[in-house]
């Protein structure tokens, strides 16, 4: 008995130990966390909806609601971050009650914008900047930093004319000015202008700016016409050493396959044709598509090492592309390298050197061209399926069995083209000095040297090719040398007198250039062993041999800008160039311009709108020039000039023959832009919504030009001549808009971009016609006249297909009964009515998306590539479409018969619209504390489809096309270009 009350005493006691300790842990746990409520208002004590409140540290979080109000459940003694777009971002320890005032964060407004020879704050900006976020570079697989601006800035038309890899951009900055010289901006990197930026990883750029109208492009005077774009570089700063690596693996595809007829399908329309007789037993062999298109690969590896001090910062990168295209016999490669040193050596003087090194290689394909002459993508549609790959009694050769017909295979074609090799490597070394005499006086010296070797070489197999055994190999060896020394000199005086702000710059530049080629051709080669110059038998002196060059350019410019209490703004710039290209009499050209700017927010009577956060209104007039379309000796036109045949009795020299086209032009001159520009400037809703608008008029006068001479003036026909007038206008609108803030937020930025092109005057020649499309046509498709937009199509308008004869019906437009030349008008206009772009950005936690849609709207395309594969005028093979070819009086369809009386026509021209998915990105950011046992502060891994989707009415291959690549005067000619791809990537961005 006793033990059993013993037993029952310690039960007892056991479950009161244990409900006491359960009380005790509930305790210490209601201890460890407690409740906030809270209310978060801004400087006017008006509630702030949808405020950030995070527990630091942690992913515990809230937005406060309508009334600005919020609770939260915390850990006792922890730290709530609260943070809102357009404020400063607080942290507070928590407790159980707390009342939060936010302050407005003028950091947008204050960020610092570079501009020709020096920085202003953005809130002070008169003039058409635009700036192109660099924050997602290092997520999307671009090869080429050019690709960061596609969609990204109003006013700025980024084009990639073919898909090839390493292919350049084209690049407008509000149209096209020049007909001859170049059309794509400036580039000024770290400060040294050139004119392309290929070398440039784009993980290098720290920012990107782009002066797109006269009154800030202008202190660039004669460099300008085009717009600026102004790209710093990343450097060093003060901290602990951090080493970023970045790495992208992609697979690259064809967006778009066009289909060939089959051999039946071929041998019927043969038959139609009457051209060839094929024989009974020929069946389908190969696929040439299939053969011809593969997977490509992408790989870009960028590592970077920054850090430094108080006194010594530096940065360091290195990286490496290699891309492999669609087709086998394209590719880019390139390395980089880069070191950015700054150095304060005392209080007075700082130093600075940037060098940057790359090495870039590639190799394209013939295109632009008929497939009998070596056009490959042309050539995949066009060899018939019945043909093999290699010749069945020469297993080393190429077929070239086509039982009469002119055709070589794609296969062969890419022969042809594999062994013609670009390589270039360029060193840009900088070395900059800073003097303060006081902290509102500072002189800075810089010289930069721009080195550029390029060289290209060719082979022609001597035994697999067809053209290759006809000339026994060829080969060619092109080298040359650019260099181009900088040396500027520039005096700031900064100064602030209360609400008066004060900066003056004067400055100086001079420039030198130095261009040298040499040129060998060789041919007669044993076998394809060796294909350098040495292994060929005959050397051709015909073209072999060396150049060179020389240009310079002095100038000196200056800068005034004052502004008082950041309300009334004004800036006035003025540059004068002296080049070396011109006539002493008008070597000097003088390129001004002013912008000035009202912050009307900053007025009394706008004290009441507390939703306006920034208004301002901004007008701007300037004067660029341009000398791109000039050679080194443009005004001597030396390269004219023609040798008599015959000496002199002292057998010294020969006598030049006196010609138009050798005479000096002592009247040419700078071609100069004139631009007018006002804009419009709004920011609302505490910085959620940010709204700018820019309309601009554009004048260009004294175009260079090589003019055409009157027949029989000379053995050759053109001289360089001021010859004509231009204009481009236009609006551009750009919208930025923070949807929603807090853990999950939401960005949307877009920009959209209207211009009008016109050609107003041409002196001596009126019309000039280029671009011919097709071996069975030799009418020019392409007319320039002023009055009309450039690169206008031109020729027939076709009335559809005659049921009666299959021949298209062409509109007899003077009416005389007849279609005759007379009857060509303009068809079709490559100049879009609008260019756009959407970039949408979604957050949550440590996920992102970003989805960036680009397009244009309103440009016409002549697709060149369809009169060679729906042309049916001879023998190649035809896409699929002429099935629907008119065979029996009587039948409609909208396809003529084979034969058919084919012009350049709109039967052609198509919609060149396009809406495309350009970029779409998802990444993860990971956090913890393993991150920092690892050493590491940052494991981004992400995934990148790049024109993924595209939505077009336009029937080829890829709506984004010009064979004439940079031209400005002709445009969206698809003639066998080689098409975009659609790309998948897999990527990871590490910090340690």
């Amino acid at each position: 008995m006793i033990g059993k009350i013993k037993y029952l005493w310690f039960q007892r006691c056991s479950n009161l130990f244990l409900l006491l300790i359960l009380l005790l842990s509930f305790s210490a746990v209601s201890a460890q966390n407690i409740s906030v409520k809270g209310i978060v208002v801004d400087n006017s004590n008006e509630p702030m909806i949808g405020v950030s409140i995070l527990e630091k540290g942690t992913s515990n979080g809230t937005v406060t609601d309508l009334d600005g109000n919020f609770s939260l459940n915390v850990k006792s003694g922890s730290y709530l971050i609260v943070s809102y777009v357009g404020f400063k971002s607080q942290e507070v320890k928590a407790s159980s009650r707390l009342s939060i005032v936010l302050e407005e964060d003028s950091e947008v407004l204050n960020e610092v914008v570079v501009i020709g020879y020096g920085s202003v704050k953005r809130k002070d900006v008169t003039t058409a900047i635009s700036s192109v976020s660099t924050k997602d570079l290092e997520k999307r697989p671009i090869i080429s930093a050019v690709q960061a601006m596609q969609g990204k800035a109003a006013g700025v038309s980024v084009m990639q004319p073919n898909g090839q890899p390493g292919a350049g951009f084209s690049v407008r900055v509000r149209g096209t000015t020049s007909m001859n010289g170049s059309n794509n901006p400036l580039y000024v990197v770290d400060g040294v202008p050139m004119t392309d930026i290929n070398f440039l990883s784009a993980n290098d750029i720290e920012t990107m700016q782009i002066l797109k109208d006269a009154s800030s492009a202008a202190i660039y005077g004669s460099l300008a016409a085009n717009g600026v774009i102004m790209i710093t570089t990343k450097q060093g700063a003060s901290g602990k050493p951090k080493v970023a690596f970045n790495a992208h693996v992609g697979i690259t595809q064809v967006n778009n396959k066009i289909t060939s007829l089959n051999t039946e399908q071929y041998r019927e329309l043969m038959d139609e044709i009457g051209i060839i007789q094929l024989p009974e037993n020929l069946t389908d062999q190969t696929d040439w598509f299939d053969e011809t298109y593969q997977n490509g690969v992408t790989q870009n590896y960028q590592v970077s090492m920054s850090g430094g001090n108080d006194r010594l910062k530096y940065f360091l990168s290195a990286g490496y592309v290699d891309e492999q295209g669609v087709i086998d016999v394209a590719y880019y490669k390139r390395y980089n390298f880069r070191s950015n040193i700054e150095n304060q050596v005392n209080s007075w003087l700082n130093i600075g050197a940037n060098i940057s090194y790359s090495d870039y290689s590639g190799n394209g394909i013939i295109s632009g061209t008929g497939a009998n002459r070596g056009g490959l993508i042309l050539s995949i549609i066009n060899t018939p399926t019945y043909a093999p790959i290699w010749d069945p009694e020469n297993p080393n050769q190429y077929n070239n069995n086509f039982y009469g017909a002119n055709i070589t295979s794609p296969l062969e074609n890419m022969a042809r083209s594999e062994n013609n090799k670009s390589s270039n490597n360029r060193l840009i070394a900088t070395g900059k000095a800073t003097i303060t005499f006081l902290p509102e006086l500072k002189f800075t010296s810089t010289i930069s040297m721009n080195r550029k070797y390029s060289h290209s070489t060719s082979f022609l197999d001597p035994v697999k090719t067809t053209v290759g055994r006809q000339s026994y190999g060829t080969g060619s060896d092109n080298r040359s040398m650019d260099t181009q020394i900088i040396f500027d000199n520039v005096l700031s005086f900064d100064k602030q007198f209360k609400k008066h702000g004060l900066s003056v710059m004067l400055g100086s530049s001079w420039t030198e250039s130095y261009w040298s080629q040499s040129y060998m051709s060789g041919s007669h080669y044993y076998d394809d062993q060796i294909q350098t110059l040495n292994a060929a038998n005959k050397i051709s002196w015909d073209g072999t041999g060396t150049s060179a060059s020389a240009w310079a350019i002095s100038s000196y410019f200056s800068r005034l800008s004052y502004n008082y209490d950041s309300k009334y703004l004004l800036t006035v710039n003025m540059r004068a160039d002296g080049s070396s290209k011109l006539h002493p009499d008008h070597r000097w050209g003088i390129f001004p311009s002013f912008s000035a700017a009202w912050r009307i927010s900053s007025e009394k009577f706008m004290k009441g709108i507390e939703w306006i956060d920034d208004l301002k209104l901004r007008g701007g007039w300037g004067q660029t020039g341009n000398q791109s379309g000039l050679g080194d000796y443009a005004y001597l036109q030396r390269y004219n000039i023609q040798r008599q045949e015959w000496w002199h009795e002292d057998n010294l020299n020969p006598l030049p023959i006196l010609t138009q086209a050798n005479l000096r032009t002592p009247d040419l001159t700078w071609e100069t832009t004139t631009q007018s520009n006002i804009g419009l400037d709004l920011t609302v809703l505490k910085n959620r919504l940010t709204f700018s608008m820019d309309l601009y008029y554009k004048k260009t006068k004294d175009m260079l030009m090589y003019v055409t001479l009157p027949s029989g003036a000379a053995a050759v026909n053109s001289i360089s001549r001021n010859e004509g007038k231009m204009e481009n206008k236009g609006l551009e609108i750009t919208i930025n808009s923070r949807n929603f803030v807090g853990e999950f937020s939401w960005d949307t930025d877009f920009n959209i971009s209207f211009n009008r092109n016109r050609l107003t005057e041409l002196e001596l020649t009126k019309i000039y016609t280029t671009a011919s499309t097709s071996e069975k046509v030799s009418e020019n498709v392409v007319r320039n006249e002023p009055g009309r937009p450039l690169g206008g199509f031109y020729g027939y308008i076709s009335e559809g297909v005659d049921p009666e004869t299959g021949d298209l019906i062409y509109k007899d437009l003077n009416g005389d009964g007849n279609v005759t030349d007379s009857d060509r008008t303009y068809i079709g206009d490559p100049n879009p009515d609008f260019t756009f772009g959407l970039t949408n950005t979604f957050s949550y936690k440590g996920f992102s998306l970003n989805i960036l849609l680009q397009g244009s709207y309103g440009n016409d395309v002549y697709n060149a590539s369809r009169m060679e594969t729906e042309g049916m005028y001879d023998a190649k093979n035809q896409s699929t479409r002429v099935l629907n070819r008119w065979r029996i009086p009587g039948q409609i369809t909208d396809v003529p018969r084979a034969g058919f009386n084919i012009k350049n026509s709109t039967y052609f021209v198509e919609d060149g619209s396009y809406l495309r998915l350009k970029d779409l990105t998802f990444s993860y950011n990971f956090d913890g504390k393993w991150l920092k046992r690892l050493g590491m502060s940052r494991i981004q891994p992400y995934f990148t489809a790049t024109n993924l989707l595209t939505w077009t009415s336009y029937s080829g291959m890829d709506p984004e096309v010009n064979q004439w690549g940079d031209s400005g005067s002709v445009q969206g000619i698809d003639w066998g270009t080689y098409p975009q791809s659609r790309s998948y990537v897999f990527g990871v961005n590490v910090e340690f």
